[in-house]
């Protein structure tokens, strides 16, 4: 009898506290990665245009709370709408088991065939998940959702916005040191180092190739960096 598995049907190495984890890692990272770029860009660029330092920490600072801000919004909506769907997902399938029960036994027994398991030994194993909590045998290994560990929205927006913060003033604060004509250079150098950091750290959460995920992070960072100061450099006025 052949068994083609669902395509719902995933690795299940990771529990939902680490899923859980791993969502507010991720908005971490990348709140960090881009506070460096987006700020790193700003104050270069006005950098490019005005060697007045209080003209570059205003504008960095507004930057920085108007990004960490949004960050923070963008984020809450977004991982509240993946709670919905969990939430949406669960009350199907506790439904589902209500209306069709043998359905859903059936089901079961086929997801632990997929799994490897013979289709007796298969059977007997949903029908003992299912005497004992239905509910939670399914979402397990159906929907991969643990419903006492939904991921949470405010969690996700605070370690966005407060690590975009931190990645943010990076930029700035190199900036603002007093290196004369070396002061956009050691700011360059200073933002990849950074992301080279995040770049490392981005790919040891999503689990991806380090060297692509460094490249590609510095890559998008210089690239910001050296338009922004091209477009600051086109508007130059004096410094204050």
């Amino acid at each position: 009898m052949i068994i083609i598995p669902p395509p719902y049907l995933h690795d299940e190495s990771h529990s939902g506290n680490i899923s859980g984890r791993s969502n507010w890692l991720r908005a971490a990272v990348l709140g960090a990665n881009d506070g460096i770029v987006s700020i790193a860009g700003l104050v270069v660029g006005v950098a490019g245009a005005t060697s007045s330092k209080i003209i570059i920490l205003t504008a960095g600072m507004a930057g920085i709370v108007a990004g960490a801000l949004s960050m923070a919004a963008g984020e809450y909506v977004s991982v509240s709408t993946q709670r919905d769907i969990e939430k949406a997902l669960l009350e199907k399938e506790r439904q589902e088991l209500i209306d069709q029960p043998e359905e859903e036994l059936a089901e079961l027994a086929m997801l632990y065939q997929a799994k490897g398991l013979k289709p007796a030994t298969a059977l007997i194993v949903a029908k003992e998940l299912t005497e004992n909590d239905a509910f939670a045998a399914h979402v397990a290994i159906e929907l991969r959702i643990d419903p006492d560990n939904l991921t949470n929205p405010w969690h996700a927006a605070y370690a966005s916005s407060s690590s975009f913060f931190i990645g943010a003033l990076i930029p700035l604060a190199v900036i603002m040191l007093p290196l004369g004509s070396l002061t956009v250079v050691v700011t360059f150098v200073a933002v990849v180092v950074a992301l080279i950091i995040t770049g490392f750290l981005s790919a040891k959460v999503g689990g991806s190739n380090i060297r692509t995920s460094i490249i590609r992070v510095v890559a998008g960072g210089v690239i910001a960096m050296v338009i922004t100061y091209a477009i600051g450099r086109l508007f130059n006025i004096a410094g204050a």
